[in-house]
C-alpha cells in the first residue's frame, strides 16, 4: 500500500471480476485507514509482539547531539551487535540541504573504517549487489549499513540493535515506523534513534508526527494519528492524504458515526432485496 497509488491499485483490481483483496501492513497509510471507516475493507488486527522480543525504545535527537548517538552505535557494535544508518537520498543536491546516503557513508567510514566494517546500500544498486550486500550484512560480515528506505520492509536480522534515522522528519508517520521495525527482531534491547532538528518540544507538524514515534509502538495508534495529522485523501479521487471533502461528518473524529451509517446502510439494502440477497447487498452499500 506504501508503494502504489491509487490509479496503480485500481489497473490491478480491473485485471479480474470482483478479485479478493487481502493488504498487510504494520502502519496503514491515511488512505487505508480510511477505507477500514468506509466499510470498503474488513478489518482484521494482530497486536501481539512475537515471543520473546522487547519493545523499542525510541528518541529523538537533534544534529549537535550526533556525536554521542554515533558513541552509542560505537559500543552496541563492539558489543557485537549491527547498526542501520538511514539517508533519505542517495546523492546531494543544490535543492536540498539534506545529507546524502553517499556522504553520510564517506563520513562514517572515515569514523569506524579501523574496528568496524561499513557497507553502503541503496537503490541505484543493481539487484545482484543489493543481496549480495544483505547477505553478508545477514551473515554479521556488516557492521553497520549505510542505506536508504530500500531496507524499510523484508529485512530481517535479529542481531541489529540500533536504527539511526537521518533528517527523520522527511519521512512520514508509516515509513518511520516500518523502518523502526528493522530492529527489536531478537531478544536484544532495540534503539530507534530519529535524528531531527524538529525536538519534539515543538509545536510544529513535525515534532509532533515524531513525538508520536516516541510514545507509541502500536502501528494503529500511529496510523490513527496519522490520519488526523495529514487527513484521508479523497473518497472520489487520487490524494491519498489531505483534508477530508465530507461536508456532514468528519471522518477521523466520527469514525462511530461512520460506521453507523454504513451499517444503517447495509440493513435498508438487505430489506430492501430480501435476506437471500443480503450478502451481497451488505457488499454494495459497503
Amino acid at each position: 500500500q506504501h508503494r502504489f497509488g491509487v490509479g496503480q491499485r485500481s489497473s490491478l483490481w480491473r485485471k479480474g471480476e470482483c478479485p479478493d483483496v487481502l493488504t498487510m501492513t504494520a502502519t496503514p497509510i491515511p488512505r487505508t485507514l480510511a477505507l477500514t471507516r468506509y466499510g470498503d475493507q474488513d478489518l482484521s488486527v494482530l497486536d501481539e509482539l512475537p515471543v520473546g522480543r522487547r519493545p523499542v525504545r525510541t528518541g529523538v535527537r537533534s544534529p549537535a547531539r550526533r556525536d554521542r548517538v554515533l558513541e552509542f552505535a560505537g559500543e552496541q557494535m563492539r558489543d557485537g551487535r549491527q547498526v542501520y544508518v538511514v539517508y533519505p537520498v542517495i546523492d546531494e543536491s543544490e535543492s536540498t540541504d539534506l545529507t546524502s546516503a553517499i556522504t553520510g557513508f564517506e563520513d562514517l567510514t572515515h569514523r569506524f573504517a579501523e574496528a568496524q566494517i561499513v557497507e553502503l546500500l541503496h537503490g541505484r544498486m543493481s539487484t545482484e549487489e543489493k543481496r549480495a550486500v544483505m547477505a553478508r550484512f545477514a551473515k554479521g560480515d556488516i557492521h553497520m549499513l549505510v542505506t536508504t528506505t530500500v531496507i524499510e520492509v523484508g529485512v530481517d536480522v535479529p542481531n541489529a540493535t540500533v536504527m539511526i534515522v537521518e533528517h527523520a522528519e522527511r519521512f512520514g508517520l508509516a515509513q518511520l515506523h516500518q523502518l523502526r521495525g528493522r530492529v527489536g527482531r531478537g531478544a536484544d534491547q532495540s534503539y530507534c534513534i530519529l535524528m531531527s532538528d524538529s525536538a519534539p518540544a515543538a509545536q510544529t507538524g513535525a515534532a509532533q508526527r515524531l513525538q508520536v514515534l516516541c510514545d507509541s509502538e502500536d502501528g494503529f495508534r500511529i496510523a490513527q494519528r496519522d490520519l488526523e495529522l495529514r487527513g484521508p485523501g479523497e473518497l472520489l479521487g487520487i490524494r491519498q492524504a489531505g483534508l477530508p471533502e465530507l461536508v456532514v461528518a468528519d471522518l477521523v473524529r466520527q469514525d462511530g458515526l461512520v460506521e453507523l451509517a454504513r451499517r444503517e446502510a447495509a440493513a435498508a439494502v438487505a430489506a430492501e432485496h430480501g435476506e437471500a440477497g443480503s450478502g451481497a447487498a451488505q457488499a454494495a452499500a459497503g
